[in-house]
């Protein structure tokens, strides 16, 4: 066989292993990877790559090994549920520092981070002075996770005593052109009620609509394709029927 379709073999072979190795580990956010998760899986990656290119290796050996760190992985992540002391040797362990707008540099050292990390973290969460931080906790993740002090969070609509409409998710009755019927089906609209909406507007094709939704309160927002504009057109006034 061609060196060139044993490397493509045994690309394909070592793309599926890790695929299936690394379903079977379980998946997470990118953001949410510890140290831990991120060293086994640049290394299960490794072992593939060698797989795939490294044609002198035998591959079921190293299917093997790839089979292995995915076991001790999914070992130790069994033991981690089980234990919080294993949890925390393995993945580490969140660490308050700073707490009521005073820095724990001793903390800090223990987190193996620095000031300029952790101001620079703040400020990408829209906070600029330390003394509006109540509490800081530097997680197992590397993410700095912050609880602002009470007078500078955003006044909500609980703080106000107000209750708000249910707005729910605004349905797509066009996208890219073509009517959605099933949606028209669902809100009890027809296709002739949309169309007459788009012409009351200047609109006598949906092909020329890249995108309309309508919101609980029967706003329809067209978005219409290439250059042209978006607007919003209110149909509540009409029953919302054809």
């Amino acid at each position: 066989m061609p060196l060139f379709l044993v490397v493509v073999v045994r690309s394909v072979i070592s793309f599926f292993s890790l695929l299936i190795l690394i379903r079977i580990i379980g998946k997470q956010q990118i953001a949410q990877l510890t140290f831990f998760d991120y060293a086994v899986g640049i290394t299960i990656g490794s072992i593939a790559s060698t797989m795939s290119v490294q044609i002198n290796e035998n591959t079921f050996t190293t299917m093997v090994g790839m089979a292995t760190w995915a076991l001790l992985a999914i070992i130790l992540e069994f033991f981690s549920l089980k234990s919080k002391k294993c949890a925390q040797i393995i993945e580490g362990k969140e660490e308050i520092i700073i707490e009521n707008g005073k820095i724990l540099e001793e903390h800090l050292k223990r987190s193996r981070i620095t000031i300029e990390e952790v101001l620079s973290e703040l400020r990408s969460q829209g906070i600029f002075n330390i003394q509006d931080v109540e509490v800081a906790i530097y997680e197992p993740t590397g993410k700095l996770s912050v609880q602002k002090k009470a007078y500078k969070n955003p006044v909500t609509i609980k703080d106000l005593n107000l209750v708000p409409e249910y707005e729910g998710l605004p349905k797509n009755l066009i996208m890219d052109g073509k009517i959605q019927q099933d949606q028209l089906k669902k809100l009890n609209l027809t296709k002739a009620w949309l169309l007459h909406q788009l012409n009351k507007n200047g609109i006598d094709d949906e092909k020329q609509v890249f995108l309309a939704q309508l919101d609980s309160s029967m706003n329809l927002y067209v978005d219409l394709a290439g250059e042209g504009p978006s607007f919003v057109i209110d149909t509540k006034n009409e029953g919302g029927k054809a």
